[in-house]
């Protein structure tokens, strides 16, 4: 499998292009394949995969993460639709410690988004019936689980949908903003 690794303003995530083969059926590409993505840098034991479908656009799901010792890298793509995916740095020794970066991930392009331990990851849904699937190198631990406000006005995060009209989990809604979270990473 040919990958090529897209450099991104925040150099740790990295964007993941797979190579296709197209012919009259539509396509085949190679999604994972371990030593590929070990030899591209990416070297982490994915132990768990998440599926989530969302129905209407403008669906937010995050900014979510995990803390040690369940701390989780995550390898994002969309198999049906498109998202604006985003992460956040939480690493208070990183030079991008707060910044944020968004990219588009669609079915149809089928890139793959790779985030490390020690950000917050969240998407807007773009179309209707989108579904996202990931692989994480942590299984999911409840006491664990923690989460940024996706619309913490101190992020300067361009969401496709305002405050009001985002359709959020109560959870989602309830998520502290950066400046109240403590110094996870």
């Amino acid at each position: 499998m040919k990958l090529e690794i897209m450099p991104l303003s925040i150099p740790d995530v990295k964007l993941i292009r797979s190579s296709r083969i197209s012919d009259s059926r539509g396509y085949f590409f190679e999604s994972y394949v371990r030593s590929d993505f070990a030899a591209s840098g990416i070297s982490e034991n994915f132990v768990q995969d998440n599926q989530s479908f969302s129905a209407v656009p403008g669906t937010v799901r995050g900014l979510h993460f995990q803390v040690f010792p369940y701390a989780q890298a995550k390898l994002v793509r969309v198999l049906q639709g498109k998202i604006l995916d985003v992460v956040v740095d939480l690493r208070v020794s990183s030079p991008t410690f707060a910044k944020h970066l968004a990219i588009e991930l669609s079915s149809e392009n089928a890139d793959q988004l790779f985030v490390p331990v020690g950000f917050a990851h969240g998407f807007c849904t773009l179309m209707p019936n989108t579904e996202v699937f990931y692989k994480v190198d942590n299984t999911y631990s409840a006491a664990h689980d923690r989460g940024l406000n996706w619309a913490d006005p101190d992020l300067q995060i361009n969401w496709p949908v305002k405050n009001g009209q985002a359709v959020l989990s109560e959870k989602d809604r309830a998520l502290p903003h950066l400046s109240s979270l403590p110094n996870y990473f």
